[in-house]
């Protein structure tokens, strides 16, 4: 692995910091260190990144705000860049234009600001705008696939690319990104005009939907697995007697069981922990099998190549 000094005099300019602990950033509050974790501002410095990593044989992952994710506890190697620092949204028309970095849920709320409707069920997700595009993420029966008409994406090569409609490739959970290992810059998403009181009130009613249904009072992952075809996982863990089951400190919650909170002091591994014993038991008990939803990286602790 190059020394530290070497990476951070090459990355001038840019934040960079050395055997940083990702649960600093992660949702969940767990996760292992990365050998180096940077923050680009700009596409610039995206590009910058995306070529010293390249010319220097060194794995470069990806993430937004870590709201959808699980770093295992032996970390990532290599450089990891969090897209955070790039959050500019702007209003032209009836569309807003976001950097990947930006919150989903002040997109929604710029949207509101210009009266735009078609972004309501965005109001109280808490991902990234960049992390939305890679997974098309959704909630209250809408997804960002109905909204975003372009993307501004860079492939590991430092080439820039804007794609449009059906080369999107959205589907559920999924899109052109996951495919092609491509970088999210900005995103567009096309709205209509609508009013503003209407807009706000559909906003306050699903983030009041969102609060008394979900255990938002601890870190979390969010919804960890996708949705089975004819059914429902929260009522299928319940019916399994998995509702309030604790692996150290990670526990399916007792107010939604879709969701895995930390409750003491959780490490990654007790997450995927309780995530395989859930797995097993759904599927023994119903011929269910359930995927993950939440996005899991990093290496295993006991990986030669865990970082320390």
């Amino acid at each position: 692995m190059i020394d530290a000094p070497k990476v951070i005099t090459a990355l001038s300019g840019i934040d960079v910091k050395p055997k940083e602990s990702l649960s600093n950033y992660t949702f969940t509050k767990t996760g292992g260190k990365a050998d180096f974790v940077v923050f680009p501002k700009n596409v610039d410095e995206v590009a910058k990144v995306v070529a010293f990593t390249k010319d220097n044989a060194m794995p470069l992952t990806v993430i937004g705000n870590a709201s959808n994710l699980i770093v295992r506890d032996g970390g990532i190697p290599g450089m990891v860049m969090i897209l955070t620092q790039m959050k500019k949204i702007k209003h032209n028309g009836n569309c807003i234009i976001a950097d990947a970095g930006a919150r989903i849920i002040d997109t929604s709320e710029a949207a509101y600001q210009a009266s735009l409707t078609g972004l309501e069920f965005a109001a109280g997700i808490p991902g990234s705008v960049g992390g939305a595009v890679f997974m098309n993420a959704g909630a209250y029966g809408g997804d960002v696939s109905d909204v975003i008409t372009d993307i501004i994406a860079m492939d590991r090569d430092g080439n820039i690319h804007q794609i449009h409609g059906s080369e999107l490739h959205f589907g559920y959970r999924h899109s052109v990104v996951q495919e092609e290992n491509l970088i999210v810059l900005s995103a567009t998403f096309t709205l209509k005009p609508g009013d503003a009181s209407a807009i706000r009130k559909q906003m306050d009613y699903l983030n009041y939907l969102r609060a008394s249904k979900q255990p938002l009072e601890y870190p979390s992952c969010g919804s960890v697995f996708k949705r089975p075809v004819g059914h429902y996982t929260g009522p299928l863990i319940q019916q399994a007697g998995l509702q309030g089951k604790i692996i150290g400190g990670a526990q399916v919650s007792t107010k939604h069981a879709g969701f895995i909170v930390n409750i003491n002091h959780a490490t990654a591994t007790d997450y995927l922990d309780l995530i395989h014993l859930i797995q097993r038991t759904i599927y023994a008990k119903f011929a269910v099998r359930l995927e993950t939803e939440v996005r899991i990286i990093g290496v295993d602790p006991n990986d030669p190549r865990a970082v320390n």
